[in-house]
């Protein structure tokens, strides 16, 4: 293991959290930890977002020097007002920080590959490798040369700024910073639950470790289902695994009548059919650098600035004006930029905060406005009057983000269309991906509602009993599920005042749960809505197990409007709940170290190469010694499997790589270079000098791959083109292209 390693970016990260403190304590004024889990995502959105600019003119120190300046310039303003901290008091959130980064430093150690299977592994280190060959940004795409990476890649950025500022290789940094923003997950989620709990005096820290633990280790149901099964007689075992089975995925289904010897840490994340169903600890044992894992840190740090709108007092106009019109439509522009799936949920849940705090947005207006709004008498347009005046400024922070990364907008950013009605969900997949969540939510909401429900429990029973069924066997199993819980989370929050943002994100991830049952984008990428349900569902995890953890320990405490005798049924359930959703983080780690070599542990995500593709090794090796951004042509291979290795671990461009390109770039675009390539490996001569000239291509790559795809001749024959490297399987030719035109 590369204990310096580990160390210098631990101390690097602590680094920045202490110059992030006095910021985040002035935003997070109110906090109980003055924002203290934020910090570090909120000096590292700072830094990538000035050097995002600042890279388009120049990237590399430049940009990373620009950006550490502005977040200086931030710490110095913020002090200047006289922030004081107490850092004593602050220290359990840097060391949620530390324990969780060491975990995934743990984990990674045994299994540092960044293969290409069972993942976007060579996708992220080949994003990472191009950007730290880029002079300026965007960078050039490495399976698509010529042409500007099509992706969202701000979390790559990111990584790459702090292999810049460590001087870290990219082999060891990507499983550094894929732990640094586990991390800061972790400590955010920590944070945030503490203090929404704290805001009813329960206990900070309780809620803050049951955030971290539903973040962090928790899973869905599928292994806790499998766990109660295999205890059962097998004549009712049997049985009740087949039923349960039929509803799910065909690898989820498989294992639930399995025995334990037969379990894989995969299937759980495969629960609803023709969708992928992830949940943070399997994204982080399966180890991909993924947009997706790392904007949930960000998407929280959004979380926290509106939980600050929403228990700001409506007197203090000018404070939550800054907060809504200043801070968030940058942070919303980054996240964009960083995950652009995350977008819209930060613009949801803006309007959602908005619209449930209790100050109107009207007053983030004009007096006047705020003073006409409010002589309205009908309950119905003061509703109508929160919601759309949420909107209107939700519409301000849309178009403010917009403008804040207003290059990506303009030319990195891909083009996609919304499809409706794909396949519904049935109620069993639901249950087993939501159900844990779903088991802290009812109790909660029944206990705050328990005196409408006594004043109305007859006109409840019958909507209840007219709608559930008739949604469920109308195949609208999560409008049956799901719209009842939206429904009581709406009118609580309008009728009470002792629940509050923890509702907020329940109803946000309600949302996200509704819309991908109706809606979804349309991609190339993989049919229907199998990739729109993989990037939401991760959203609704990290929301529900803030909202669940604050509710839980609401649960615990009793109070006012919990009865104390349901304490007891609340430690049953919360015993449950940590049970059954950690079946599946006790086999997945014990079979992750059991295959692993635990014994020579490495964060090398390269020394895999050696060992299982030793003829292609030292030619990877020295392509990843060239300087700059030579082009590279090499044979175009299926997703997910040893295949465009040299682009894709050195980040030089490739004439044309993983058919991921299609997705950003066009089928027909992607498809000429393929044909361009075949043509170059097979052509006549002056189709080969047409090619190379094409793509300005410097070094051909002759390796297996290429040699069973088209069985090249010797194409030093050409003037111009001779023999770089020559070793184990591989033929590097070099082109000179002023002899070209010599053929």
């Amino acid at each position: 293991m590369e204990f310096g390693l580990v160390a210098l970016w631990l101390a690097v990260y602590l680094a920045f959290w202490a110059l992030s403190m006095p910021l985040a304590a002035l935003l997070f004024a109110g906090f109980d930890d003055q924002g203290a889990g934020f910090a570090l995502p909120l000096g590292l959105g700072i830094l990538t977002l000035v050097a995002y600019w600042v890279g388009h003119l120049a990237f590399g120190w430049i940009a990373v020097l620009a950006g550490l300046l502005a977040l200086g310039g931030a710490a110095g303003f913020a002090l200047s007002r006289d922030i004081e901290i107490q850092w004593r008091d602050r220290i359990d959130v840097p060391l949620v920080f530390v324990v969780a980064f060491l975990f995934i430093i743990f984990i990674r150690g045994a299994d540092p590959g960044v293969i290409p299977g069972g993942g976007e592994k060579f996708l992220d280190f080949g994003l990472l490798k191009t950007l730290l060959r880029s002079p300026t940004l965007p960078p050039e795409d490495f399976w698509f040369a010529d042409a500007p990476v099509r992706y969202y890649f701000g979390g790559h950025l990111l990584t790459a700024l702090l292999t810049i500022l460590t001087g870290t290789e990219a082999r060891f940094a990507y499983n550094l910073a894929l732990s640094g923003f586990f991390g800061m997950l972790i400590a955010a989620g920590y944070s945030l639950a503490g203090t929404v709990a704290a805001g009813f005096s329960v206990s900070r820290r309780k809620a803050g470790l049951f955030a971290a633990f539903f973040i962090g280790f928790a899973s869905n149901l599928l292994t806790g289902v499998q766990v109660f099964i295999w205890a059962l007689p097998d004549a009712i075992g049997g049985p009740l695994g087949r039923v349960i089975a039929a509803n799910l995925n065909d690898l989820a289904a498989e294992k639930v009548v399995a025995p334990p010897r037969e379990f894989a840490y995969w299937h759980p994340s495969r629960v609803i059919p023709g969708t992928i169903n992830e949940f943070p600890f399997f994204s982080w044992l399966n180890g991909d650098l993924h947009a997706h894992m790392m904007s949930t840190p960000f998407l929280l740090l959004a979380a926290g600035l509106l939980f600050v709108y929403f228990r700001t007092p409506a007197r203090e106009v000018t404070r939550r004006r800054l907060l809504v019109f200043g801070a968030l439509p940058p942070l919303a522009g980054f996240i964009a930029f960083v995950n652009t799936w995350s977008f819209p949920t930060v613009l949801g849940l803006a309007w959602l905060s908005l619209a449930f705090a209790p100050a109107t947005p009207t007053t983030l207006f004009s007096r006047q406005i705020a003073t006409r709004t409010r002589r309205a008498e009908s309950w119905l347009t003061n509703e109508l009057v929160r919601l759309v005046s949420a909107l209107a400024c939700t519409v301000v922070i849309l178009a403010g983000g917009l403008l804040w990364t207003l290059p990506f907008w303009l030319g990195t950013a891909s083009r996609r269309s919304i499809g409706l009605f794909p396949e519904r969900t049935a109620l069993v997949p639901l249950l087993v991906v939501h159900g844990a969540f779903l088991a802290v939510f009812v109790p909660y909401l029944v206990a705050h509602a328990r005196p409408e429900l006594r004043k109305h429990a007859a006109q409840t029973g019958v909507v209840l009993a007219l709608f559930i069924p008739t949604a469920w066997f109308g195949g609208l199993a999560g409008v049956a599920l799901f719209c009842p819980l939206l429904a009581a989370g709406w009118l609580l929050l309008r009728l009470r005042d002792d629940i509050g943002y923890e509702t907020v994100l329940m109803l946000a991830g309600l949302g996200l749960a509704l819309i991908v049952e109706f809606a979804f984008v349309q991609e190339n990428a993989a049919p229907s809505r199998f990739n729109t349900v993989f990037k939401v569902y991760m959203q609704i995890w990290v929301l529900w197990s803030v909202a669940a953890s604050v509710m839980l320990a609401r649960l615990l405490k009793g109070g006012q409007a919990i009865p104390t005798n349901w304490r007891t049924g609340a430690r049953v359930l919360a015993a449950l709940l940590v049970i059954s959703t950690s079946f599946y983080g006790v086999f997945a780690l014990a079979g992750h170290f059991n295959d692993g070599a635990t014994d020579d542990m490495t964060l090398d995500g390269l020394q895999y190469v050696a060992d299982y593709h030793a003829g292609e090794a030292e030619a990877i090796h020295w392509l990843d010694d060239r300087e700059g951004s030579p082009h590279l042509i090499e044979a175009p291979g299926g997703a997910y499997r040893w295949a465009n290795a040299p682009s894709a671990l050195t980040g030089l461009p490739s004439v044309v790589g993983w058919p991921h390109e299609r997705i950003y770039h066009g089928q027909e675009a992607y498809d000429e270079r393929v044909t361009d390539t075949t043509k170059f490996y097979t052509g006549t001569p002056a189709e080969q000098v047409a090619v190379l000239e094409k793509y300005d291509v410097r070094y051909i790559y002759v390796g297996p791959q290429e040699r069973e795809a088209y069985d090249p001749g010797d194409v030093s024959q050409l003037a111009g083109v001779s023999v770089a490297y020559e070793g184990g399987d591989v033929t590097i030719y070099e082109v000179k292209p002023e002899q070209l035109r010599e053929n």
